[in-house]
């Protein structure tokens, strides 16, 4: 048990963690400028992209670079250096630091060594597109990147399926489609809404059932880091082994009607009822001309 008084004086440094803008350099909170103007030092995710955002607010605080690839050993010196007494801010290049972002690591061992972590309000895409959406905001199930392996990947929407909040996700544009592609494939025709350049000039929602932002995404060379909202499944997940009782027509045409095309809902039948691929293709071809 450990409580933290954030503003306390101290006899070690803090770790500031402060948002950036995704986007739009007017963004930046007053208070995110002057906690980078007075700490004394910046780790930043690309020292390059965030000394443009220094400059452009006169800013002199010098800068460390801390990333995904950084290792335990730099770390151990972050935290050893905060411990005697100096201040850090955390910054990624694009809004929240330990979002989707690998200050999320740095984070959580500040605070297992009792360090002061303290996060600054700021900017946020998932929660930009969010409200933007026009989806439900009650609830709401932030994903971030899903997977690069099939296998992985369809583990991922197993678990997103569940959801009957509205779900987040982010995605490169070059993935854009695939990944529309993939949500129709294994959530079955909901609304999307998907932003792109949020905050930039050439800021753009598109909102529709997915068959619709599907067609936008191939009509148009996509530019820019793009949000993702899907709505949260309406219905109640079936029972383990619900198929139990329904032949195995209706179990194939249950995939089908989630949006499986049915070679890939066969397979799924026989994984659920651990029979072979063939013997379902049959039945079910069988059944289906009774």
């Amino acid at each position: 048990m450990w409580t933290q008084n954030s503003y306390e004086a101290s006899e070690q440094g803090k770790l500031f963690v402060v948002p950036t803008p995704i986007g739009n350099l007017q963004d930046i909170t007053l208070r995110g400028l002057e906690t980078l103007k007075t700490v004394d030092k910046i780790l930043a995710e690309d020292t390059r992209n965030t000394k443009k955002l220094l400059n452009h607010f006169e800013i002199t605080t010098p800068l460390l670079s801390y990333h995904e690839h950084s290792d335990q050993k730099k770390i151990d010196q972050i935290l050893a250096a905060i411990e005697s007494n100096t201040t850090f801010a955390l910054v990624s290049d694009a809004g929240m630091p330990g979002i989707s972002d690998p200050g999320e690591v740095l984070i959580k061992q500040a605070i297992d060594r009792k360090i002061d972590c303290i996060v600054l309000p700021g900017a946020n895409a998932a929660l930009v597109a969010l409200v933007g959406s026009g989806l439900p905001t009650k609830q709401f199930y932030f994903y971030g990147f899903l997977p690069r392996k099939n296998k992985d990947i369809k583990q991922a929407f197993e678990e997103i399926n569940k959801q009957t909040a509205t779900i987040l996700l982010y995605e490169s544009p070059y993935r854009l489609t695939d990944t529309l592609q993939a949500i129709k494939t294994h959530l079955g025709n909901r609304q999307v809404a998907v932003g792109r350049e949020l905050t930039k000039r050439f800021e753009e929602f598109s909102r529709g059932m997915i068959d619709d932002v599907i067609h936008w995404s191939n009509s148009k060379e996509i530019k820019g880091e793009c949000c993702i909202v899907i709505e949260g499944r309406t219905e109640a997940l079936p029972n383990d082994n619900w198929w139990e009782d329904v032949s195995i027509k209706e179990h194939v045409d249950y995939y089908i009607n989630e949006g499986q095309k049915s070679k890939d809902a066969i397979k799924q039948v026989a994984l659920d009822r651990k029979q072979p691929k063939r013997d379902i293709y049959r039945v079910y071809h069988v059944e289906e001309t009774e």
